[in-house]
């Protein structure tokens, strides 16, 4: 089987391509305005012949969209009355106690906000009929507003859709559709709402992107990851634009826990540090998954993997405030000019830049394997930011990095001591071209003894896209007491979601598939709900008492609320076996570079030098084609299975 996995990200494009027996993996830097040029680029590098190649793609198109505002021109149709209610939201407010807060800018627009009739009230009886008269008028409005695309939400659509259908089937079939019953049969339709807004902003965009990365491939063996961690064939992928909106990230974490298993490590704290951007997450055993996601200040209410996101990467730029303190990021040099190390014009200090100053990236380096690094550069930028500071050249250098390690320390914190998990009793799992310069500092500020670099780190989330197996997530509202449920009738409903996707079943999956029922429940009153794997009601009932005892801290002797039934159907990974390294003794150094912060002479070794089960302590500094390990003091690092290098903190002699 060959295979290839492509991770578009903002300053690189990872792709890493498996011909049946060896990984072959490359770095290309990405071409925003035209993401496909790159995917292009590097597959001719690497020598790949089309023919029967599988792809992978995790992209982020669909979230640069969305946080810039460059989807199409969108018509949101609710029930009469209902028409602002993506603009009213829940009316949470920034500033709740200032009485002039500042004017929020609206990335919805009223004039594009149109009412209809075709109301039904919550047991799915007809309160506002839907005439053919006011479809013409409704469809007339639409071909005035000049519109690309259309989300059709009607209130109470999960219980009964046929208003949702009779809109959709009147309008112009040059438009995209969207209707709420298909994006996202629950409850609650603001989340509804905007899911289908998103869905319906973006589905051109990706679209006309994924038409395109087809037809210059001239395939059709194409998948796209999703933002909960399962693949979806791009044809159908291009019609679920709000479930591609972690598609990038996703693959990281199918690469972390295969790492992480070969060498028994199965609680993870997650980083990836890539150019733009830092991405965070926790794998207790498994991977979790949120429902209350939040990207460009709006609320994602389809299932994603639970990744917090901040703008810390190798190409933040470092600057300083009206105060005269120094700070790094968010803004990014990107992948051009990139940072001023790059040797492309960038002259403003970055996190890598700051890295070549203390030496932490010798001169045997080469970024993604073939970009030759510019020191005069990258010290003509970072002396630009010391001389305002009135600080020496390394010790601006040793800021810079410090304050992206405490930003990503934070990030971290919020995935596991906000959560009630000791950091302590995970291991660091680092990957991302920046990540393993980073990996020791964050263990050493979270008091964690053990990380994991895995080999190829620098292209992780490339090589998880290439094992995560392909699958959709449906779900559907039903709100009932659960001691008034037969298990009959829930089985009953799971065999309608099965019926809703059969065609689905038949497009994505050419072998066996595994199907994974969950529901969510809450006491009779409560907002929140805890989702459960479902077994029968009585389990259900044990299990809810339990796990809301271990979240919240207490367990309460009343009626348990039946809310949304969950269908997931997912095929088996793709095995590929990692050949484990053959090294038997530590080779010798590549050279010794001088490291700054430290003041001494430290050895550079290569990767594939770093013995079975034997130790090598640092400092010292690891190469490998994609990315660089920098292992402080007092921390040693061995290989100990296919794929992985362990970390282990050793405390100050």
């Amino acid at each position: 089987m060959q295979i290839l996995g492509v991770d578009t990200g903002g300053t690189f494009t990872d792709l890493v391509y498996f011909d049946g027996q060896n990984l072959h993996v490359h770095k290309e830097l990405s071409t925003p305005s035209a993401p496909e040029r790159a995917i292009l680029n590097g597959i001719t590098a690497l020598g790949i012949e089309i023919g029967d190649l599988h792809i992978v793609h995790g992209t982020t198109v669909a979230t640069n969209a969305l946080l810039e505002g460059k989807g199409a021109r969108t018509v949101f149709i609710t029930n009469h009355g209902f028409k602002d209610l993506l603009l009213i939201g829940r009316q949470t407010r920034r500033e709740l106690y200032n009485l002039t807060p500042k004017k929020v800018e609206t990335i919805f627009d009223p004039q594009l906000c149109l009412e209809v009739g075709g109301r039904i009230n919550a047991q799915g009886q007809t309160l506002q009929p839907l005439s053919t008269d006011e479809l013409d008028k409704l469809t007339l409005k639409i071909d005035q507003l000049n519109a690309e695309a259309v989300a059709i939400c009607l209130l109470f659509s999960f219980v009964d859709d046929s208003y949702e259908q009779e809109v959709r089937a009147q309008l112009d079939d040059q438009l995209f559709v969207s209707i709420s019953s298909e994006v996202l049969a629950e409850y609650r339709e603001y989340e509804r709402g905007i899911a289908t807004w998103i869905n319906s902003y973006l589905g051109p965009v990706m679209h006309g992107y994924l038409l395109r990365l087809r037809t210059q491939l001239q395939t059709e063996q194409i998948s796209v990851m999703q933002s909960h961690g399962l693949t979806l064939s791009a044809r159908t992928a291009q019609n679920n634009a709000v479930r591609l909106l972690l598609s990038g990230p996703a693959g990281g974490l199918w690469g972390s826990l295969y790492v992480g298993k070969n060498i028994g490590h199965t609680q993870l704290l997650t980083f990836d540090m890539g150019g733009t951007s830092t991405d965070v997450s926790i794998i207790n055993k498994d991977f979790k998954l949120t429902n209350h996601a939040e990207i460009a200040e709006l609320p994602i209410a389809v299932p994603m993997l639970d990744i917090h996101t901040i703008g810390a990467g190798g190409g933040s730029i470092a600057w300083i405030d009206e105060g005269g303190l120094l700070q790094v990021g968010p803004e990014s040099a990107g992948a051009s000019p990139g940072p001023a190390c790059y040797g492309q014009g960038g002259t403003l200090a970055t996190v890598t830049d700051a890295h070549v100053v203390l030496g932490r990236l010798p001169s045997s380096c080469k970024l993604a394997g073939n970009l030759s690094l510019d020191y005069k550069a990258a010290e003509r930028a970072v002396e630009n930011i010391s001389q305002k500071l009135n600080l020496d050249i390394q010790a601006c250098a040793q800021g810079i990095v410090q304050i992206a390690n405490e930003q990503m320390a934070q990030a971290l914190r919020v995935m596991s001591v906000h959560r009630g998990h000791d950091p302590n009793n995970f291991t660091l799992v680092s990957f991302g071209g920046a990540g393993g310069l980073h990996v020791c500092d964050l263990a050493n500020t979270l008091n964690m003894k053990y990380a994991l670099v895995p080999e190829n780190a620098g292209v992780l989330s490339a090589f998880g896209l290439l094992i995560a197996p392909p699958g959709k997530e449906v779900s559907h509202t039903h709100i009932k007491l659960l001691e008034d449920c037969k298990n009959s009738e829930i089985e009953e409903l799971f065999s309608q979601l099965e019926k809703k996707i059969s065609s689905d079943l038949a497009a994505e999956f050419t072998s066996s598939f595994n199907l994974k029922h969950e529901i969510d429940v809450r006491y009779q009153g409560q907002s929140a709900t805890l989702k459960l794997a479902w077994i029968d009601t009585k389990h259900s009932v044990n299990d809810f008492h339990k796990q809301h005892k271990n979240r919240y801290g207490y367990a309460l002797d009343m009626p348990i609320e039946l809310v949304n039934l969950r269908l997931t159907i997912s095929g088996e990974p793709t095995a590929i076996t990692l050949i484990q390294s053959k090294s038997k003794q530590h080779g010798s150094p590549l050279e010794y570079v001088k490291l700054h912060e430290l003041n001494q002479q430290v050895p550079v070794y290569k990767r594939t030098e770093i013995p079975i089960n034997q130790e090598l302590i640092g400092p010292a500094i690891i190469t490998e084609k994609e990315a660089t390990l920098y292992l402080a003091p007092h921390w040693c690092v061995s290989a100990q299975g296919p794929g992985g290098l362990l970390l282990e903190q050793m405390g100050e002699k």
